[in-house]
């Protein structure tokens, strides 16, 4: 009578299981459901790394790029109705087009890499969280500048300095760096650098060229490139002065003995009393 009763209370338990499956079964993808989600990203411009069906830091870098563009929920996990929604979106688009450079819209809390028809790369990315902090003894605000940057310096691997550690740093204004972290939460973090994940960092520094066009903006704040985009000489210019911290300018053609551009380094006059 005991077993009968054991085996009872087993079978009447099973529907119940089988409906918290159920209940848990459309939040549940397969791996060609991934790899399609994947390939959606991607083709919409979302950085994933490897295709191949596998929920990874790519994968899931992408998914969340893509929530922030689109002001989603930023969960970093993908379900059935995230990929609906992935299926039915449009691409993100470049405030400007037309040539190479980089845009990171602080708003939105993503970085692109744009290339000359407007075709992008996007990554998620956090920046500085405005809070106060002190280095060398100073204080100082997590701020990451707006405006129009050039990459004037970058290292190889890991950089260690007193604020920590990071990985293919690209230098665009002071200490402020692209670089690469173990930690990019999806809100602004930084001291003021502008972190992206390390599975793309060395791709990215790869392609960040010394003379790349970077361009940080929010929603009250954006400054066009598209002179030194035109005019090379200009941005050869602004890129002395951040390689020697003097000032350089362009003497028109009319000024100059050779009919053409030329650049000139600009000596401090000096005044004698």
């Amino acid at each position: 009578m005991k077993l009968f009763l054991t085996i009872c209370l087993v079978v009447m338990l099973l529907p119940a299981v089988s409906l918290a499956q159920r209940a848990n079964a459309p939040n549940t993808l397969t791996r060609a459901q991934i790899k399609q989600a994947e390939q959606n990203l991607s083709a919409l411009g979302f950085w994933t790394g490897p295709i191949d069906g596998v929920f990874d830091a790519g994968s899931q870098a992408a998914l969340i790029a893509f929530q922030k563009w689109h002001g989603r929920e930023v969960t970093g996990q993908l379900t059935i109705d995230e990929l609906a929604v992935i299926q039915s979106s449009t691409a993100p688009q470049a405030k400007e087009t037309g040539y190479e450079h980089v845009e990171v819209d602080v708003d939105r809390q993503v970085l692109m890499l744009v290339n000359g028809t407007g075709s992008v790369r996007v990554l998620p990315t956090s920046t500085g969280n405005n809070k106060t902090f002190i280095d060398d003894g100073e204080e100082s605000i997590s701020y990451t500048p707006r405006g129009r940057f050039l990459v004037y310096d970058k290292s190889v691997g890991w950089e260690t300095g007193p604020l920590g550690s990071v990985y293919y740093p690209n230098y665009i204004s002071g200490g402020v760096a692209i670089h690469g972290s173990r930690n990019v939460p999806n809100a602004p973090a930084s001291h003021g650098c502008i972190r992206i994940p390390l599975f793309a960092a060395r791709e990215v520094s790869r392609a960040l060229k010394l003379g790349t066009i970077v361009l940080v903006y929010d929603k009250v704040s954006f400054v066009s490139a598209k002179d030194w985009a035109k005019s090379p000489k200009l941005k050869e210019a602004a890129l002395l002065s951040l390689t020697t911290g003097e000032d350089y300018v362009i003497e028109p053609p009319s000024k100059t003995k050779s009919g053409s551009q030329v650049i000139r380094r600009v000596r401090p006059r000096i005044v004698r009393l």
